[in-house]
């Protein structure tokens, strides 16, 4: 399900660039639905299990997808661009999200389907709200820095250079914040 999700996150990147004049993800083979176009060995791999042999299994796991390439200079929408880019990731996860927990709601499904719509409904509601955060290099820091004016230039370019380092902060201490969203909005969308 988290694979499906970082996919689909991924290549709604690269689908939305293309509707704005970007043919750098259709030309490098990225708007692919085949999850080994999109792996990182060390994000997708090695991370994710060294932190689950380190952590025993208990601690946060976090991993990532190569991101799509995007070229914002082929831009037609010079202005609003990377603003619609950023956000196109995470709301392919919301729809996801709420096209399977509408499903769970309205449905008459057999309960042994539950946990795995639950599951999709979670991960995806989690990787979206993950990635909304303003914290390069996650979606959200670009929103952030398309909608604030030139004059905090300096403030992008120190979040830029730490943000890393401020990622790996929020992962390991800010992480539980997001459960608080994922759970009102499973509530609210699920019932």
């Amino acid at each position: 399900v988290l694979l499906f999700s970082l996919v689909l996150h991924e290549v709604s990147h690269g689908l939305t660039a293309l509707s704005l004049g970007d043919e750098t993800a259709k030309n490098e083979g990225r708007l692919s639905l085949n999850p080994l176009v999109h792996l990182d060995p060390f994000g997708s791999v090695l991370v994710p299990l060294l932190l689950y042999i380190v952590t025993a299994g208990r601690g946060p796991l976090f991993g990532w997808a190569k991101p799509v390439p995007v070229n914002p200079n082929n831009f037609r929408d010079r202005k609003w661009g990377v603003l619609k880019v950023a956000l196109a990731g995470p709301s392919a996860n919301f729809a996801v999200a709420i096209f399977f927990g509408l499903l769970l709601r309205f449905s008459v499904l057999p309960v042994n389907l539950w946990p795995f719509l639950q599951t999709i409904v979670i991960y995806n509601l989690l990787w979206g709200f993950f990635n909304l955060v303003p914290i390069p290099p996650l979606d959200g820091s670009q929103i952030l820095f398309s909608l604030l004016p030139a004059r905090f230039l300096e403030w992008q370019i120190l979040l830029e250079r730490h943000g890393m380092i401020l990622l790996m902060f929020f992962i390991f201490w800010g992480f539980k914040f997001l459960n608080v969203f994922v759970f009102l909005a499973y509530n609210f969308i699920v019932g």
